[in-house]
């Protein structure tokens, strides 16, 4: 007779004096309060660990003798769950803050916030990477300044892959399996309280929806599921992988996070007022959008108007080729429904994804664009790379002034900032920093006061922590990869907790090619020239994934591998498998620089610098993304781009000598220079000018009150204009536009005179337009004078560009119309502000008080210049 094997889960009964630990478990809240995630690991800290940090996982396993000497048996333990549990339900019942995005805002105001990842805790692994934690952050601020918010994503059941490193150094990717009984989500429920499922029809066929719940804080996150009985198998896997499979399961999953999503809300009887795209993964909301006013019987352009009005569309890519698109088949099979719900052709339909760029595939980034009018990158040199990417949308339009707009990413800090300095600014700064982030005075209060050898003191403990980790790390790393324990022994020679003193160097982020992690690799006898110095030893540690379709990511991730096992380099260079969340915080907080050296200017934003900063981490980054924002000399250093862009090995050759020449000449010598303490007080002074700089300027906190006040608020004030009286001002708006659109090729204006020159200051500068109108109003026409001052040096090259302080703008008024009613006078009279040289320039545009942003018709003409 066989052995007979089954399965059989005992769950401990927890203690009465510990039950409110199953709400703490249940509540994202933990994901940014250690003090909560340390009740759980005091009570076993092996198995915290062992469990991934997953709290309602903890609470299945624990051992029962362990939860009851913690219930009855520690009194410290006692207390110190009553401080925390103080601390929550004051966080849950806290009034609103007064604070501008509140106040911007109505009381029946509510954000949407669609994503296709979402970062907020490693105990959640439905995320990849940067965009997936921005999200995450996004929420926890939201919950943090009482937003009216939700945010709806996907549930994937295989979440992203696990990575492992093989003695080759080939990725390995895993897909585990997620639990639902171990991850803090629940079950929406209807009314009889059951499950609540909603229908999402894809390619003709209906598909069920389940949704969860997840709590974060004082807001939900809703993940929606296809893993449904009486769904197909091919309908059950849409939700299995995070950018996994093919481009059918790619827009299947689109279809579901975009349509799904705005079904889902409406289910649940949530109207919110401003819809936010974050990326154009979750575009197709735009469709369903527009189907549930077509359906009520208004006209498609009219619908349209509505719709773009309270939407907002967030593009983190800073090249063309990164937007997601697919085959214009492939959409009508998928999608070909909508187009008769909308009553549009199939040609009409597949226009709204037309990216303008030569490819005839259907662009979610142009459905996005052409479905929201507040559009915006994610730093300033990302908003001006995406108004050139986008320039086709508004033809017309300088890049500059088109309507894409931006801003800056930031991150977390309560999520992102070691404890140790938490504790540290409660001593010098008392307790309420924590609501003054943005105030650089009381960043610049602790600057002055923090004394050197306490700040250095605390670094250097946070960065033995983190080599205990990264040492355990490579140790199971290695042990797995079978090295002797004489090789095992000199790759860990610098990861010593016990001697932190060794400048330490990390770079983590996605694989990606563009991101350059081979850098340093570029010429390898500088680079063992840097590294040979025993008395002032240097040790790189690199971390990131390669998605698995990648393989030119994967191959720089082996060649990396393979030169960490190069004699010169053992023990200095360190590829560390598994990057997630968990390890990541402590690499950002322990580290002396952080590296970060992509193509210029494609780096989007970047926030992992922000988070080694805060730490008291020196940033080493060319100067893309966010760095050329934060960037001031003195709080680290930046390596300015190449000229030679278009030739990708000098471009390579010329950032790689910077970085060489910047960590021999400054960041090696000032590391070492040490006083008679064992530190270096200049290096000291570097790191608190990075931590009080960056801290107040690209926290989460500003980030999300820009976002308030740039987008939200307009799009929702726009949006109730619109939505008022059966969508009357939108009615107006597409009718405006229509008429706009089949006169423009008629409209001519000329310029009448020129000015008299020279006039002196004081005098009037007198111009005159005449304009056929082609059957427009005057009032439909603005006509303006951009008047530039321009200085001339025949010994200094100027830009030809002039910035916008150079540039003053001035409307031409209609005075008269001729008698044949078709031509219009616009008259302008001014006494110049500046003296010197100036250029005039006179052009015209659509005008209409409804626009959104005054170009976002795309049209606009030069009448001459003088």
């Amino acid at each position: 007779m066989s052995d007979l094997l089954f399965n059989l889960a005992v769950i401990p009964v927890i203690p009465a004096e510990l039950q409110r630990l199953e709400e703490l478990a249940n509540d994202l809240w933990y994901g940014w309060n250690r003090r909560a995630r340390s009740l759980f690991e005091r009570i076993d800290p092996d198995l915290w660990t062992q469990i991934g940090h997953k709290p309602r996982l903890f609470l299945r396993c624990v051992a029962q003798d362990k939860l009851q000497h913690a219930a009855t048996d520690d009194p410290v333990y006692l207390s110190e769950l009553q401080h925390v549990l103080a601390s929550y339900d004051a966080y849950h019942a806290a009034p609103a803050p007064h604070s501008p995005p509140t106040h911007s805002l109505k009381s029946d105001d509510l954000i949407a916030y669609f994503c296709a990842e979402y970062g907020l805790h490693e105990s959640l692994p439905v995320y990849s990477g940067g965009l997936g934690i921005l999200a995450g952050d996004h929420c926890k601020t939201a919950s943090d300044l009482r937003l009216p918010f939700v945010a709806v994503g996907l549930f994937y059941h295989q979440g992203y892959f696990t990575q492992l490193i093989d003695r080759e150094g080939n990725q390995i990717a895993r897909h585990n399996a997620i639990d639902i009984d171990h991850v803090p989500i629940h079950p929406v429920l209807d009314e009889n309280n059951e499950p609540l499922f909603i229908a999402v029809e894809i390619a003709n066929r209906s598909v069920q929806v389940k949704a969860w719940r997840v709590k974060v804080g004082r807001i939900h996150l809703y993940l929606l599921d296809t893993d449904v009985a009486g769904n197909s198998p091919e309908d059950r896997e849409i939700t299995y992988q995070l950018y996994g499979g093919d481009l059918h399961t790619r827009i299947k999953q689109e279809i579901v996070l975009g349509i799904g999503g705005v079904r889902l809300l409406r289910r649940l009887q949530l109207t919110p007022s401003v819809w936010h795209l974050n990326e154009g993964h979750a575009a197709f909301l735009i469709l369903e959008r527009l189907r549930e006013y077509v359906e009520q019987g208004y006209r498609y352009e009219t619908a349209l108007e509505a719709v773009a009005a309270s939407a907002v569309f967030t593009t983190h890519t800073p090249v063309p080729a990164g937007h997601d698109h697919f085959p214009q088949e492939l959409v009508l099979h998928y999608l070909g429904h909508f187009a008769q719900q909308l009553g549009r052709t199939p040609e009409s339909f597949l226009a709204l994804g037309h990216g303008h760029d030569g490819s005839p595939d259907f662009n979610m980034t142009a459905l996005a664009i052409n479905g929201t009018r507040h559009v915006n990158g994610v730093s300033r040199i990302h908003g001006q790379v995406s108004s050139e990417i986008c320039t086709a949308f508004w033809p017309e339009i300088p890049p500059q002034e088109n309507p894409v707009d931006y801003v800056t990413n930031a991150v977390h800090v309560s999520t992102f900032l070691a404890q140790e300095w938490s504790n540290l600014f409660d001593e010098l700064l008392g307790g309420n920093w924590r609501d003054q982030l943005c105030q650089q005075s009381l960043w610049q209060q602790l600057a002055n006061q923090v004394p050197e050898k306490v700040f250095w003191n605390t670094k250097q403990s946070i960065k033995s922590q983190m080599l205990k980790v990264i040492r355990a790390a490579l140790l199971s790393q290695y042990c797995h990869q079978q090295l002797s324990q004489s090789h095992l022994q000199r790759k860990l020679k610098y990861i010593d907790p016990d001697n932190p003193n060794i400048l330490t160097i990390g770079f983590a982020r996605r694989f990606a090619t563009y991101k350059r992690a081979a850098l340093l690799f570029n010429d390898l006898s500088w680079l063992r020239e840097l590294l040979s110095d025993e008395e002032r030893p240097v040790v790189f540690i690199f971390m990131g994934k390669a998605h698995p379709a990648d393989q030119p990511g994967q191959a720089l991730l082996k060649s990396i591998h393979q030169l960490s096992d190069e004699p010169e380099f053992v023990g200095k260079v360190l590829l560390l498998q598994g990057y997630d969340l968990a390890v990541a915080r402590r690499l950002l907080y322990g580290v002396d620089v952080w590296l970060n050296n992509p193509v210029y200017p494609m780096e989007a934003s970047g926030t992992s610098g922000m988070k080694a900063a805060i730490n008291g981490t020196l940033n080493l980054s060319v100067l893309d993304g966010w760095w050329a924002e934060g960037y001031d000399g003195q709080n680290g250093w930046g390596i300015k781009p190449s000229p030679f862009s278009q030739e990708p090995s000098r471009r390579d050759q010329d950032d790689a000598r910077s970085l060489y020449e910047i960590l021999q000449d400054d960041v090696i010598p000032l590391y070492y220079q040490r006083n008679q303490y064992g530190y270096s007080p200049q290096w000291i002074r570097r790191a608190i000018a990075s931590m009080t700089t960056i801290l107040p300027r690209f926290n989460s906190v500003r980030f999300l009150n820009d976002y308030v006040e740039k987008f939200y608020q307009p799009a929702s004030e726009k949006g109730r204009a619109f939505f008022a009286n059966s969508l009357q001002a939108a009615d107006e708006l597409a009718q405006w536009k229509r008429q706009v659109r089949e006169a423009w090729p008629g409209v001519q204006v000329k310029l009448l005179n020129l000015p008299k020159n020279p006039l002196h200051y004081g005098d009037l500068l007198e111009l005159e337009v005449t304009a056929q109108l082609n059957g427009l109003s005057a009032d439909m026409i603005y006509v303006e004078l951009l008047l530039t001052q321009t200085v001339h040096h025949p010994e200094i090259m100027l830009s030809d560009s002039p910035t916008p302080a150079q540039t003053q703008t001035y409307r031409f008024l209609p005075m008269t119309t001729q008698p044949n009613d078709k031509q219009v006078i616009y008259r302008l009279s001014i006494k110049p502000a500046w003296c010197g040289n100036l250029t005039g320039r006179v052009r015209f545009f659509p005008h209409h008080a409804l626009l959104s942003h005054r170009h976002e018709m795309g049209m606009m003409r030069w009448v001459g210049d003088f």
